[in-house]
């Protein structure tokens, strides 16, 4: 096995990596993960997902993909928001961390989250923001980076099984 590769996707190489984006949603929320979206999600909304909601957004420069290949499989993918409300330039906002079941306790979360807080610290952001599911092993990963909690709210959505309430934990990093 080959040492994790992380990358930042931009242009051509969004449109290039569609298939494998949309697999790692789909894989990621059948196993459970609460990133906004049900089980069982079809190829057709998780695709849509990513040319519609994300690719648009990197495209314009207002939010950044960083992802994770393991031997050339892509593996994980963070998001880094950087277009903020004009009272806000100094703050970013990480979105949609997701490694797939079958690469997880091998540090790429941490390796794209890290990627994704430097790439922060170099565009002069000082607070970094997120919101994770009370409870999940993401929200000890982001404590282990140095996250903090601002504060939890209960019942806030619905588990992918589409049944259960679940409270989100907000954090924040200072950089």
């Amino acid at each position: 096995m080959t040492a994790p590769r992380i990358a930042a996707l931009t242009g051509p190489a969004l449109d290039r990596n569609l298939d494998n984006l949309a697999r790692l949603l789909i894989d990621t929320v059948a196993d459970g993960a609460a990133v906004g979206f049900l089980h069982t999600l079809d190829p057709e909304t998780a695709r849509a997902f990513w040319q519609t909601d994300v690719f648009p957004e990197v495209t314009a420069n207002r939010r950044n993909l960083f992802t994770a290949h393991l031997d050339n499989t892509l593996a994980g993918t963070v998001q880094l928001v950087t277009a903020m409300p004009s009272n806000q330039p100094h703050r970013a906002e990480i979105a949609k961390m997701m490694v797939h079941p079958t690469a997880r306790r091998r540090g790429l979360g941490r390796m794209v989250l890290r990627a994704a807080l430097n790439h922060a610290r170099s565009l002069g952001k000082t607070n970094v923001t997120l919101d994770t599911r009370s409870g999940d092993a993401s929200q000890s990963l982001y404590a282990s980076v140095g996250f903090e909690v601002g504060g939890v709210i209960p019942d806030f959505a619905l588990d992918p099984d589409g049944r259960t309430l679940h409270s989100t934990t907000y954090m924040y990093k200072r950089l």
